[in-house]
């Protein structure tokens, strides 16, 4: 097997794709790369990087069939580079019935025909490198789709060569201790085949049916379809459904022992075959189970904090602090090696999974009083809708999730305020088209019939395409867009973001004080959860005589620190961030 390199050097042209009459995609688009941007050869990049999650099928259309597809993806890096990321994180894109949104996966190493090819792929894997982005995909390792040829053979044949790569059993009495997770669509994890005449295992819907890692060769089935990936240039994957590996009676099944030795195995062909790449867990659990998908630095380089993103939410409400305080104070040390990801949202339901029952009661009734917005254990709704469009909330909950431990991840849409709609079904109403502009009825998107489009733009006011668009808050200076690109560039130019220590600041009311350190320079973020001024009031050590600079923030200075006990106002829902660097070369004399 041929090793893809760990990198693609910033110079590399991209290679022209030959386009046939059925595969438009191919038309490889010529973008020069731009210029202060490119790959470094830190294998622990992660640490510092910011994720965009982009959900191709609405990004953008280059062929005018209404889907977004690679090429329109290709078309958009400039835009993705001027922004700001670091990496993009690429939803399924394999070939799928699409009754989950391509999670239902039918061929692990192809390509969806409307998305593009493997060449299309290999462009945009060298543009996007060419411009200083890497890029990661979906891997969905937990279960496939009904229509996988292996789940075919399987229930075809169960003495074949695939009759046990999936769980069955003569009845569904067994694993009784696991929960159901999509519990607004399944009764039982369970579903009984009539080919077959045996049930099957499913921790999802039930066109999903989970693969069966008792048999190892079905771990060698996955490790090969990585590798295929691998070799073509992806930079990592983040692996969906993690803690549902293995079933073991008497468990809820969940995070249990086999699921992390699967892992493990995984992380060593990486490291072993494809240094420099990562993978990312999606493992929905409280902060102690979460960390284990860390290992001793030898499973996943990331994993999702999940706990912390609907506290973040909470807190505003309550504009109180404390939720985050104490899901932050229960998150155990991580490796050296290994990173969080954080998030506000995501082409999922906001979930609500790690949280009490009480407090998920209350989130409904803050973010969700209408029982359409609600999903499963979760909401379904978009960032600015959740906030009512407050421009002041939205840039502070940026201002947490860029300065709190940990490399975010943002949502397409998010960094111009687009809207949702509730009225689609399942999770589709946060996966709306790409707002770019406020021309056409495709609003930049697609030149093909608005009707064609498998799921409509938002257009109640003030969400339409001629209130929120990517050119028109480019051309505002004030925008949220460009306000966002600004902080991005901010948390960019200062690796303490991503490589200093924490430290919550006891402050005296509900402003929510940290710091950030490294070697001698030290980041404080302050963060007003209240719709009402707050007086900053912290005990600071060490600082007496030296005057931060505004990183960002609500204020356009800040005070000089006179005595320990620091103090400063911040408006409403206001933030800022204060840099103390190198000390001055002469201690500062006073009388």
């Amino acid at each position: 097997m041929t090793q893809a390199p760990a990198s693609v050097p910033a110079a590399a042209p991209a290679p022209a794709s030959a386009p046939t009459a059925a595969t438009p995609a191919d038309d490889a688009v010529e973008m020069a790369p731009l210029p202060g941007r490119s790959l470094t050869d830190d294998p622990q990049w992660f640490k510092k990087a910011v994720f965009y999650e982009v959900w191709v099928r609405a990004f953008r259309d280059s062929t005018g069939t209404g889907v977004g597809d690679l090429n329109g993806l290709v078309e958009k890096l400039d835009y993705l580079a001027w922004l700001g990321v670091d990496c993009i994180w690429i939803p399924p894109f394999f070939p799928s019935p699409e009754r989950d949104g391509g999670y239902d996966v039918d061929f692990l190493t192809g390509i969806q025909v409307q998305l593009g090819t493997h060449q299309g792929m290999k462009v945009l894997l060298q543009e996007a490198h060419a411009r200083g982005i890497r890029v990661i995909s979906d891997f969905v390792v937990n279960h496939t789709s009904s229509d996988h040829p292996w789940f075919i053979s399987s229930r075809e044949d169960p003495e074949g060569p695939h009759g046990d790569y999936y769980v069955w059993r003569d009845d569904d009495t067994a694993y009784a201790d696991a929960r159901i997770i999509f519990v607004d669509s399944e009764e039982s994890n369970w579903t009984f085949d009539p080919v077959r005449k045996q049930f099957y295992w499913h921790r999802f819907y039930h066109h999903q049916p989970d693969l069966n890692y008792d048999n190892p060769q079905v771990l060698e089935e996955i490790l090969n379809a990585l590798r295929f990936w691998l070799d073509l240039g992806l930079d990592g994957f983040r692996l969906d459904a993690v803690p549902y590996l293995v079933e073991e009676e008497g468990t809820n099944c969940e995070n249990l022992p086999g699921t992390h030795a699967i892992l493990k195995r995984i992380r060593q062909m990486v490291d072993e075959e494809y240094p420099g790449r990562m993978l990312l867990a999606e493992a929905n659990q409280w902060p102690n189970e979460a960390v284990e998908y860390f290992g001793d630095g030898d499973e996943c380089h990331m994993a999702f904090h999940f706990p912390v993103m609907p506290r973040m939410f909470m807190a505003l409400r309550q504009g109180s602090r404390a939720s985050i305080s104490q899901i932050l104070a229960d998150t155990p040390e991580l490796p050296e090696n290994c990173q969080w990801a954080t998030f506000l949202r995501n082409h999922d339901e906001l979930t609500l999974e790690m949280v009490t029952e009480e407090e998920r009661d209350y989130l409904w009734a803050q973010y969700a009083p209408v029982s359409k917005m609600r999903l499963n254990l979760g909401i379904r709704r978009r960032l600015a809708p959740l906030v009512d469009n407050d421009i002041r909330q939205i840039k502070l909950l940026h201002s947490m999730l860029l300065s709190l431990p940990g490399s975010p991840v943002l949502y397409y849409g998010d960094e111009i305020g687009m809207g949702d709609n509730i009225w689609l079904p399942d999770r589709d109403g946060v996966r709306t088209p790409m707002q770019w502009t406020s021309e056409g009825p495709g609003g930049g998107f697609s030149e093909a019939n608005p009707y064609l489009f498998p799921k409509p733009i938002p257009c109640a006011p003030p969400y339409g395409i001629e209130h929120v668009n990517v050119a028109d808050q480019q051309a505002d200076p004030d925008s949220l867009l460009n306000w966002l690109r600004h902080t991005l560039q901010v948390r960019r130019a200062h690796e303490v973001f991503g490589l200093g220590s924490f430290r919550e600041l006891e402050s005296t009311n509900e402003v929510f004080a940290f710091e950030r350190a490294q070697g001698s320079t030290r980041v404080l973020s302050f963060n007003n959860l209240t719709e009402w001024p707050q007086l900053v009031d912290v005990q600071l050590e060490g600082l007496v005589g030296r005057t931060p600079s505004v990183l960002s923030g609500s204020i356009g200075e800040a005070p000089e620190v006179i005595v320990d006990q620091y103090q400063l106002e911040l408006p409403p829902f206001g933030y800022v961030w204060l840099l103390f660097s190198d000390p001055p070369a002469t201690p500062v004399q006073r009388s």
